[in-house]
This record gives C-alpha cells, sequence and structure tokens, in this order.
C-alpha cells in the first residue's frame, strides 16, 4: 500500500473517529428522549457534512471519484431507510423505553462501521482476485431484490436468532433495563440486561443488511475508500435519521418498491458490466429518480400503514424476551 493511501485512510479514519467521540461526548452526553424538531436538525448537519465532504472528493479527487462518492452515499442512504422500520419492529418487541434508544443506536452504529470496513477490504480482495464474482454480487442484489418484493412485513424473531440464543445459554439475564446498563451484578454473578440483546438485534441486524448495500456499491466503484467513507457518511447520520423518520414511516407506502428497483438497476449493472459499463452519473440520476419517485408516490397517492405498537411511545409492558431470563434484584456493575 503506497504512503499517500495510508495517509489517506488513516486521516479518514481519524477523522470518523472524531466524529463518533462528538456524537457520543457532546450531541448526546445526557440521555434524553430525541424530538422530531432535533432530529431534523441533526439529520441535516449530517448531510451537510456529507455533503462538504463530496465537495472535497470533487476538488482533490476529480468530478468522477465525486460522483461515485454521491451515488454511493445516495444508494446507501435509501436503503438505510429500510432499517429504521427494523429498528422500529426491535425496540417495540422489547419494548425499549424512547430514552434508552439513542444509546443502542450509537454503539450499533460504532458496531456497524466495523463491520462495514470489514466487508468492503474482503469484497475489494475478493472482486481484486476473482472478476467473475462481480457477477455473483449482482446475482446476490437480485436476489435481495426479489426477496423483498414478495416480503409481506419485517418481522423480528429474537429467539431464532443465533446471538441471542448464544448470549441466552452462557449469560445469565435479567429482565429489567437498569437505567441504560448493557450488564449489571446481581449477588456477585455478572448479568446481562434486555439492553443488551436488543444491541445484539441491531449489530445482527445490520450484518444482514450490509451483506445487501456494500455489493450495491461496489456496482458503483471498485474503489475501497470512495465504498467505505460514502457508508460512513450514511451510516452516521442514521440515528438522526431514525427518530426524524420514527413517526411517519407509516407513509412511505412505496418506498420498499422503489428499493426494489434501486437494488435490480445496481444488481443488473453489475451483471452488464462486461458488455455495456453503465456511466456513473447516470446511475446516479437514476438512483435518485427512483427514490424521488418513491417518496412522492407515497405523498400523493398512498395510504398511511399503521406502524409497530408503542412507536414514538413509552412501552407499557415488560421486555418481551423469555421466561428463562432472572428476574432478581441488580446492581449496577
Amino acid at each position: 500500500m503506497e504512503y499517500e493511501t495510508i495517509a489517506l485512510w488513516g486521516g479518514f479514519l481519524v477523522v470518523l473517529a472524531g466524529m463518533i467521540l462528538f456524537d457520543l461526548f457532546f450531541v448526546h452526553r445526557k440521555a434524553h428522549v430525541v424530538g422530531v424538531r432535533e432530529a431534523l436538525l441533526w439529520t441535516g448537519f449530517w448531510i451537510g457534512l456529507a455533503l462538504l465532504f463530496a465537495g472535497a472528493v470533487f476538488v482533490l479527487g476529480g468530478s468522477a471519484k465525486g460522483t461515485e462518492f454521491l451515488t454511493g452515499y445516495v444508494i446507501e442512504k435509501s436503503l438505510s431507510v429500510d432499517n429504521v422500520f427494523i429498528f422500529l419492529v426491535i425496540f417495540q418487541y422489547f419494548a425499549v423505553p424512547p430514552l434508552l434508544q439513542p444509546k443502542v443506536l450509537h454503539w450499533g452504529i460504532i458496531g456497524a462501521l466495523v463491520m462495514r470496513l470489514v466487508f468492503i477490504v474482503v469484497g475489494a480482495a475478493l472482486l481484486s482476485a476473482f472478476h467473475w464474482m462481480i457477477f455473483v454480487f449482482g446475482g446476490l442484489l437480485l436476489l435481495t431484490a426479489g426477496r423483498l418484493a414478495f416480503q409481506k412485513e419485517h418481522e423480528v424473531h429474537p429467539e431464532k436468532n443465533p446471538l441471542i440464543r448464544l448470549l441466552k445459554r452462557f449469560v445469565p439475564m435479567t429482565n429489567r433495563y437498569d437505567d441504560g446498563k448493557f450488564f449489571v451484578r446481581s449477588k456477585g454473578i455478572l448479568m446481562a440486561t434486555p439492553l443488551f440483546a436488543v444491541l445484539l438485534m441491531v449489530e445482527s441486524t445490520d450484518l444482514i443488511f450490509a451483506v445487501d448495500s456494500i455489493p450495491a456499491i461496489f456496482a458503483v466503484t471498485r474503489d475501497p475508500f470512495i465504498v467505505f467513507t460514502s457508508n460512513a457518511f450514511a451510516i452516521l447520520g442514521l440515528r438522526a435519521l431514525y427518530f426524524a423518520l420514527a413517526g411517519i414511516m407509516g407513509y412511505f407506502t412505496y418506498l420498499r418498491q422503489g428499493l426494489v428497483m434501486i437494488l435490480a438497476f445496481v444488481g443488473t449493472k453489475m451483471i452488464v458490466s462486461d458488455f455495456y459499463k453503465i456511466p456513473t452519473e447516470l446511475s446516479l440520476a437514476v438512483v435518485a429518480a427512483i427514490l424521488l419517485s418513491a417518496i412522492g408516490a407515497s405523498v400523493l397517492f398512498g395510504r398511511p400503514k399503521p406502524l409497530p405498537d408503542g412507536v414514538g411511545h413509552e412501552a407499557a409492558h415488560e421486555p418481551l424476551l423469555s421466561p428463562q431470563i432472572v428476574s432478581e434484584e441488580t446492581t449496577a456493575s
């Protein structure tokens, strides 16, 4: 790896760490329920930051790299909207109080960034070593589009999640949130709280989404730096986007159809790349047009779908986990 490449990656990772610390110790240094107005302001902030970075890429890397970044960012941002509904379902299932949801999403974002970095490095290595992997990635996206098109509703089954099953097998659990702690100590025994189970669900969900979104951006560019930075900026704004959209997700009636079309388009682009390379500028225009059309159709013709019970309100019932969970009195460790 050349010195310039190492400096570029190192510099961005330092800046990324700074943004995460800024989010942790400044934006959400005190636990509070995030309102829609605050969420919209921070959503605008993260989008503006991504656009500033895109401007820097245009200036330093040229129009081709800049367009690749913007296209990757728009694709990842549009796909992340589907994550929002999954988070709604998870938080409702586990009856997570709104006060604790920002903490779960913050640590979930950190885990997502690490997983994306690993996926991107592996994906770039596979594409470099085996050209035919481009067809595998394209086929995977088409399969995902087909699955999403015929999937009725998002469902959450924690009892089937392998991470949750391993957690319950090897770590005793409480049935209380204990002021937002992931672990507590009871009678000298370290125990996990339901909040840690929620975090595992969020991380495993993002792992599945990463399998879809990473190949989608490799359809735009083979540059790992552009792939990771576009992913990183989209993910950094995911928490704010969640609280901005949580109460109105039911109005995006045709968003899923739009995401299906985006995945099908980028999957097709990868498969036909040996015969015809679709220009990046055209890809950006197509993805943006599909996304805006889906939103517009939802506003004009859609009928709002009911959201999961309890969205935007304090849950009135105990966390839904398992009869095996320990319910002893605990003290924070």
